[in-house]
């Protein structure tokens, strides 16, 4: 499937030594024991080499873009992040023996330093931290060597084969392995409203396309090997981009909104620990509940007021009707479920508005107990009208693969047991005949989820006005972790063109409208309060309809071009092995 055709890295020849090809003035030979060696070559030309090596294109690829991406967040950088990718694309030959192992060696260092944050946790989740990244960086080597095959094999232009390919590869990381879509290219673009509007298009992979786009145009402009530089790329570069702001002008200059729900997003600053300390939830409930005064003494006419994920830190019991608890249990299942309904109506009473809250439910019937993370909507005095489980549960976060059949493995992490997953999506009845959509912790991330909640909703009948994420923050105590959650968000407002509402403990609780405009922002590990008066979009998203389709076609694409480099590669390999005549 990959070329793994290789150059010695440095050769002999009469013009003197050459990189790749590349003659370089022969150096005075030096003699020492009646042995002509040729010098090491000097400090900057070491560099020079490490450069022209493949790892060295590839790190310093890695490295723009880690830059273009939080904590440093030069989002300029990325359209010049892929040029040194494209250049490992264009070269005839990958220099050294193990040319897609460097790549991927890059890849690693990328994603460790990307993800850094998944160590903060606990010390366990270092394990993951090390394994997700070991994953991740195999999409590196994948997009040089599918793109190789479509440019020395199929002669497609590097221009057309390098956006197919990554495009493709990122909406495979978003499905494969439960999906992980965070600190995508597209999401270094956030803060830059104008280029992100194509989004309801093709969804963020079209902004991805659009900057791979534009740097392979450059790439193809430097000169390699025998090729020449080239200035005609400019104009697909030119192109495209023009085509890009000015839909996004057209999108950022319509007016196509009503005045939507009042929403209350409130912001503690809990950091967590994995070791779930229970002497906490008093002080959580406090801080939580002085912030919801503060919001409804400053704010009499809310619609609506948002907890983050479980900082409701009184689970929520509901029981079969055939369960029957322990004999020698000191509660019956009636006690438990008002136990459980008198703690949310004593916090939601005194306020006399409606509340989402970010809670734990706990199921019991006969064949054993199931654990949900929720979003629990309640009318003004309490009463529950109805309930969100989270649908898609975060590995070694929120469960332990294979943990259902074989208990024992959360015996090997903090986790004490696993959650179980949701059955769907809920549309809330937030007042005035709109709707809202939660979704929990890192649902937000991945595109075709909310995407598909949105459009299972519509077919209901229920379609929701407007999006709501909680989400608990707090395990990553400040880092990067907060920003790259954030941009998601902003994605999911333009896809779906409604307005998103996060409400994050620690920080970034936001309010961002459904141009993916952050109009208010929390501040990171500090309390707050944001009150969005949000507005509802007419207009509607060709994303909801056609969904992933574009980007497909890349992932399409890159399968045929894994077969058409596998068939290659054999027939290759079947040529050297047959004897001439």
């Amino acid at each position: 499937m990959l070329e793994l055709g290789s150059n010695p890295l440095w050769e002999n020849s009469a013009a003197g030594f050459t990189l790749s090809g590349m003659p370089i003035a022969s150096p005075t030979a030096v003699s020492t024991n009646n042995k002509t060696l040729a010098p090491a070559p000097a400090a900057g030309g070491r560099v020079w080499v490490l450069l022209r090596s493949t790892f060295g294109l590839a790190i310093v690829g890695c490295v723009l873009l880690w830059m273009a991406l939080p904590p440093v967040g030069l989002g300029l950088l990325a359209w010049i992040a892929p040029i040194p990718l494209v250049m490992l694309v264009r070269r005839r030959e990958l220099v050294g023996r193990r040319p897609y192992t460097a790549i991927w060696a890059a890849g690693f260092v990328f994603w460790l330093a990307a993800l850094y944050w998944l160590t903060l946790p606990h010390w366990a989740t270092s394990v993951g931290w090390l394994a997700i990244s070991f994953y991740l960086a195999l999409y590196l080597p994948l997009f040089v060597g599918l793109s190789r095959v479509a440019v020395h094999t199929l002669g497609v232009s590097p221009i057309l084969a390098a956006p197919v390919v990554w495009t493709g590869l990122e909406l495979c990381r978003a499905y494969l392995l439960s999906g992980f879509a965070m600190a995508s290219l597209a999401h270094t673009q956030v803060r830059f409203p104008i280029v992100l509007q194509i989004s309801d298009l093709f969804g963020g992979y079209g902004v991805c396309f659009l900057i791979v786009l534009v740097a392979a145009c450059a790439a193809r402009m430097l000169p390699i090997d025998e090729t020449p530089r080239a200035w005609w790329p400019v104009v697909p570069a030119c192109v495209a981009l023009a085509a890009a702001f000015a839909y996004g002008q057209w999108r950022l200059q319509q007016q196509t909104t009503e005045p939507g729900p009042k929403v209350a997003l409130i912001q503690g600053s809990i950091d967590i620990e994995m070791k779930h300390d229970p002497t906490q939830a008093q002080r959580i409930f406090d801080e939580y509940f002085a912030l919801t005064q503060q919001a409804v003494k400053e704010h009499e006419d809310l619609d609506l007021i948002v907890w983050p994920e479980t900082m409701f830190r009184y689970p929520w019991f509901t029981f079969d009707k055939d369960f029957r608890p322990p004999a020698d249990a000191r509660w019956t299942t009636a006690e438990a479920e008002a136990s459980s309904r008198r703690a949310v109506e004593n916090t939601v009473a005194p306020i006399g508005t409606p509340f989402l809250l970010g809670i734990e439910t706990v199921h019991e019937k006969p064949s054993g107990m199931e654990r949900f993370n929720s979003a629990l909507l309640t009318d003004g005095q309490g009463q529950m009208l109805d309930r969100y489980d989270k649908c898609l549960r975060v590995a070694f976060g929120e469960y332990v693969p294979l943990a259902d059949t074989f208990p024992w493995l959360y015996n090997l992490t903090p986790l004490p047991s696993g959650l179980n997953a949701g059955v769907g999506p809920k549309s809330f009845d937030v007042g005035d005949g709109h709707f809202a959509s939660a979704n929990i912790c890192y649902e937000n991330t991945i595109p075709h989820l909310v995407r598909s909640q949105v459009v299972q909703l519509a077919a209901e009948g229920r379609e929701p006005d407007v999006l709501v994420n909680l989400t608990n923050d707090g395990w990553f105590w400040g880092s990067s972790e907060l920003d790259m959650h954030l941009a998601c968000a902003v994605f999911r407002a333009i896809e779906c063109r409604k307005p998103f509402l996060v409400a994050a403990n620690t920080g970034f609780s936001a309010w961002i409208d459904s141009n993916g405009r952050i109009v208010e922002q929390g501040r990171r590990r500090a309390t707050d309060v944001i009150v969005a008066e949000t507005q509802i979009d007419l207009r509607k998203s060709p994303y909801l309809l056609f969904g992933d389709l574009p980007a497909g076609i890349c992932l399409v694409a890159c399968g045929l071009l894994a077969v058409t480099g596998a068939r290659r590669r054999r027939l290759d390999r079947k040529k050297r092995l047959t004897p001439t005549a």
